[in-house]
């Protein structure tokens, strides 16, 4: 049974918590859908914020909504060399020991003092998909991408839970790599 998993393909953005979205952009202040994600209840908002390192700085750093408990900003291997941080590759909500950065919006500045990650590579799966193909939560899993610069993936882990939906989260780095973009489809080889 061949095993295959649409690809999406993450490019640098942030989750904040309630209390960081109201220090960049006022009291009360709640985050707008600009498009939803492939996982339910996600979402990409319209608000971006500046993001500053040590070394540089990204302007207009996409916000995932909604609100989460911690704040966590997503970046690949090279944003790390170019805003001077040494983002470790952590599973999303790791961050306890992980450098920090300074957020800037349009009411304010946050700095954090940790939560800057490289997210590392994973497949969301519903619970069915995963009992189906007899894969368990935190599995690490050989993926194929195909293509022209197609490559196989290793250490891709497994997160399942009743609430995702099937897809498979690389980022920027990994997609220019294997010439893969967002729509494409790749096999769970091992």
């Amino acid at each position: 049974m061949t095993k295959t998993v649409p690809v999406g393909v993450s490019a640098r953005h942030i989750h904040l918590t309630q209390e960081h979205v109201e220090a960049l952009f006022g009291a009360g202040y709640q985050l707008t859908e600009f498009k939803p994600l492939s996982q339910p209840g996600q979402f990409a908002a319209n608000e971006t914020v500046a993001v500053i390192g040590p070394k540089g700085q990204f302007d207009k750093v996409r916000i995932l909504g909604p609100a989460r408990p911690a704040s966590q900003l997503e970046i690949s291997r090279t944003d790390s060399f170019a805003i001077g941080v040494k983002a470790p590759v952590r599973e999303s909500g790791s961050i306890e020991g992980t450098p920090g950065v300074t957020l800037k919006g349009p009411a304010g500045e946050v700095t954090l003092e940790e939560g800057v990650i490289v997210a590392a590579r994973h497949i969301h799966f519903h619970t069915s998909d995963a009992e189906k193909w007899n894969i368990k939560d935190k599995d690490l899993l050989k993926v194929r991408l195909g293509g022209e610069r197609g490559l196989v993936l290793e250490n891709v882990i497994a997160r399942v839970s009743d609430s995702f939906a099937l897809d498979m989260h690389i980022d920027t780095d990994e997609a220019n790599a294997a010439g893969a973009k967002t729509g494409d489809v790749a096999e769970i080889i091992g």
